[in-house]
């Protein structure tokens, strides 16, 4: 299980870190908004802990933003804020679960776990893009109506893709979140399985989908990008 920890004060983060990993999970650690945000555009979590006050977000702001970039992990939210006002925003902002700092770690643990479990039964929502409908439960694929054929890596990369529907993605992000490695060797690959994609998802349509913005990355999306982009 990978748990993100957006967490600024190192003496808590590394005490969660330390307390999760000896428990069995892997845990990534982003002292920033803008660090979680990369992370969680580059890798796929089980579960995110988040704190409230961070120096360059605000943490309720932070949670809101990955639920509308649908990302559907339980969030739990671990803060000092503890008034009913800041609880009430936080499960408004999509929050899963809400633990007031001092904290015991036994009790984090079974939180997380609780959340992790509840989800995990969850169906995960269906994807729509245009006349393209992914079922990630099944991990069936439907342009207008008929059913398309991929590969493993294939249905992954097309996902991820969708998952970031209408902003770009790069290579490097591709390379961490769909064949998880952080190094380019993986470059030329994924430029072959995009053509796969392209053939597939696209030959037989009017609306191209799947575009390539030069010297930068992809983009999923039913409004061509334009070519300055």
């Amino acid at each position: 299980m990978r748990v993100l920890v957006v967490e600024d004060e190192n003496k808590i983060s590394d005490f969660i870190k330390a307390g999760l990993t000896e428990d069995g999970f892997m845990v990534t650690v982003a002292p920033t908004g803008a660090l979680a945000v990369s992370e969680s555009n580059s890798h796929s979590f089980d579960a995110y802990i988040l704190d409230l006050m961070l120096p360059d977000a605000d943490g309720i702001e932070l949670c809101r933003q990955f639920r509308d970039d649908g990302i559907t992990a339980p969030i739990l939210i671990l803060t000092a804020k503890g008034d009913l006002a800041d609880k009430v925003k936080g499960f408004s902002a999509g929050a899963d679960d809400y633990l007031t700092k001092p904290f015991e770690y036994e009790e984090l643990l079974v939180r997380l776990r609780a959340l992790i479990r509840k989800t995990q039964g969850y169906p995960r929502s269906t994807i729509v893009i245009a006349d393209l409908t992914i079922e990630p439960n099944a991990k069936t694929v439907h342009r207008s109506g008929t059913q398309i054929d991929l590969s493993k890596k294939e249905y992954q990369l097309l996902e991820y893709l969708a998952r970031h529907h209408d902003r770009l993605v790069t290579r490097e992000m591709i390379s961490k979140g769909v064949w998880e490695c952080d190094t380019n060797t993986y470059t030329n690959i994924i430029d072959v399985f995009i053509n796969y994609l392209r053939k597939k998802v696209d030959a037989a349509s009017d609306t191209k989908l799947i575009h390539t913005i030069r010297g930068k990355g992809f983009l999923l999306s039913e409004v061509a990008p334009s070519p300055k982009a």
